[in-house]
């Protein structure tokens, strides 16, 4: 791949000829906002927050699906451009809780971060609002439809894995919301708890329920660690608070690692100090169980303590 030169904000780059705009805007190091862009997922240009101006364009273009020209000249912070974006985080609060102060997602939220970035609040109006329907089903993901911003990036990265993609977009226009199956709760659904969605998710409208109230991102201390279930080594973080491992939260699943819910839990039992009771799923009904149980560990104990009774 030949690689071309452009402008950025005044500044020339060099880069492969496929980036995107965004990439190469990063590679000055200037970001971009957007909320339903992922390298590591197909590209939709959804949300429309990341336009730029192009130099010859009439139109804003989304630095997510545009590619690099040689001699291209973009504009990422102009006057117009900006307008667009006030705009569009406006709409987006206009249709959402206001609930940041107790919203687990705060410090981490990009609509958040976005919203702080431009100036735009929170206002009173008497239009229609998402519906607060929150799906509590899961003892490992709480599903909250009004904090929604249908970004796509958990049906995204759920339909990565071949025989998942479990969620989906249902309805059209303003009723248009994400649904697990054919409009299941998440313990009816076929949904294995990977937490795959949680992890990209940009706003607090898919979290880790097993997190809920035990620490913010400003509030305690932060470790990466690597699952040693299997193989691909996915990527968890360990959270403490006053010196005591609290919880565990997987991280994106880059470079092809699947996530599974046997890791997640075999990481809360090696790391945390105090693990919660773990969840089964069996009929479409989640159970507690035990942790041998629960990682698939029966017949192992039973053949370890029959080993050590020979001796």
């Amino acid at each position: 791949m030949s690689n071309v030169t452009l402008t950025i904000d005044g500044q020339k780059i060099t880069v492969p000829g496929d980036y995107n705009i965004i990439q190469a805007a990063k590679r000055l190091g200037i970001e971009i906002p957007a909320l339903c862009y992922d390298p590591n997922l197909e590209v939709v240009g959804a949300c429309r927050l990341c336009i730029v101006e192009i130099e010859g364009s009439r139109k804003l273009q989304t630095a997510c699906s545009t590619k690099v020209k040689e001699g291209m000249v973009v504009h990422t912070e102009s006057e117009r451009v900006v307008s667009l974006r006030r705009e569009i985080l406006q709409l987006l609060l206009d249709n959402h809780p206001n609930d940041c102060l107790t919203c687990q997602k705060a410090g981490e939220c990009l609509l958040q971060k976005y919203a702080y970035r431009y100036d735009v609040k929170f206002r009173e109006h008497d239009g229609a609002r998402r519906p607060n329907f929150v799906d509590t089903s899961s003892p490992y993901i709480l599903k909250d439809d009004s904090k929604c911003i249908l970004c796509g990036k958990c049906v995204r990265t759920c339909a990565q894995v071949h025989d998942r993609k479990v969620l989906s977009f249902a309805d059209r226009g303003f009723n248009t919301r994400i649904v697990a199956d054919a409009d299941f709760s998440l313990e009816e659904s076929t949904c294995v708890s990977c937490n795959r969605c949680v992890t990209v998710c940009p706003v607090g409208a898919l979290v880790d329920k097993r997190l809920l109230g035990k620490t913010r991102v400003w509030d305690g201390e932060i470790k990466g660690v690597k699952c040693k279930a299997c193989d691909y080594g996915c990527n968890f973080e360990v959270l403490s608070k006053n010196g005591k491992n609290v919880a565990v939260r997987a991280k994106s699943p880059t470079e092809g690692r699947p996530l599974c819910l046997k890791g997640r839990l075999t990481t809360e039992l090696l790391y945390l100090d105090e693990p919660e009771t773990p969840y089964k799923k069996e009929d479409g009904e989640f159970k507690e169980t035990t942790w041998k149980e629960a990682l698939g560990l029966e017949g192992v104990f039973e053949k370890i303590l029959s080993t050590e009774d020979k001796k």
